[in-house]
This record gives structure tokens, sequence and C-alpha cells, in this order.
């Protein structure tokens, strides 16, 4: 269930960086009201992992799963460049990711 929630923090941090995203391109009160929400459900949801995930763990998975989700986010629909070498280094992000899940 803690591992469901951070999961889920991950989500919604990835959720709150396409927030930021909005405000610099639309710079309108449902940007921010988006992302204050997006982040406050990550901020939740990584409290209530943090009971039973170490808060290093938790941390590092969680900006992992933000950090390569917003990534890929923008490759997909922001047309930011997919080269081979972006490709590979949020591939290590995601390894990392699941490399600590895997050794806690």
């Amino acid at each position: 269930m803690y591992w469901t929630a951070l999961i889920i923090a991950g989500f919604f941090e990835m959720l709150g960086v396409l927030g930021i995203n909005f405000i610099n391109r639309y710079k309108n009160w449902q940007s921010v009201a988006f992302m204050i929400v997006t982040f406050s459900i990550s901020f939740v949801f990584l409290s209530f992992s943090m009971n039973e995930i170490t808060m290093s763990v938790a941390y590092a998975i969680w900006t992992g799963i933000g950090a390569a989700g917003s990534a890929i986010m923008g490759m997909i629909f922001f047309n930011e460049p997919a080269t081979r070498l972006r490709i590979l280094f949020i591939f290590f992000i995601i390894s990392a990711t699941i490399g600590l899940k895997l050794i806690t």
C-alpha cells in the first residue's frame, strides 16, 4: 500500500511539473490552481508513503518518477527533442528507481 502511494505521488509530481509548464505557456489562474492541487496531492501521498518507506528511498523514487515522467511527457506532448542520449539517460533514471525498490 505504501509503495502504491509512492507511485501515485510520483504521478502527481509529473502532473505538477506539467502545471508549471501550463503556467509558463498560458499564464492563467486555472494553470496555477492545477499546479497547486497536483503538487498538494503529490505531497500528501509522499508523506503517507514515508510512514513505511525510508525518506531517502521515497524521495529518490518520487523525484525519479517525476523527472523521467516529465521528460517523457515533454517529448510526447510538447515536441521536445527525443535524442538517443536523452532516452538513454531517462532509462538510467528509471533503472535506478527500480533498483532502489528492489533493494529495499
